[in-house]
């Protein structure tokens, strides 16, 4: 089953949530504890949580990243192809 396309940019934010989210609580769970014995089961709860707060803010964040991004990039006066 594919998704229709414009819903790209929801799918979009939920992978980035979801990859992201799950890098850095991983990197912070190993900063923080170490290899620990159940580093894997406090990571999976911390990634959980890190997830559901990611994904709205994504949302919320995108647009303004977006202008900001337009605001510092220069259009070429030429297309390169």
């Amino acid at each position: 089953m594919m998704i229709a396309e414009k819903y790209q940019s929801l799918v979009f934010s939920f992978f980035m949530a979801l990859l992201m989210s799950g890098i850095m609580s991983f990197v912070i769970s190993l900063f923080n504890l170490g290899f620990i014995e159940n580093i894997f089961f406090i990571w999976l709860k911390a990634w959980t949580f890190a997830f559901i707060i990611a994904f709205p803010v994504i949302l919320i964040v995108s647009p303004v990243v977006r202008a900001l991004v337009a605001f510092f990039i220069k259009a070429d006066s030429q297309s390169k192809v």
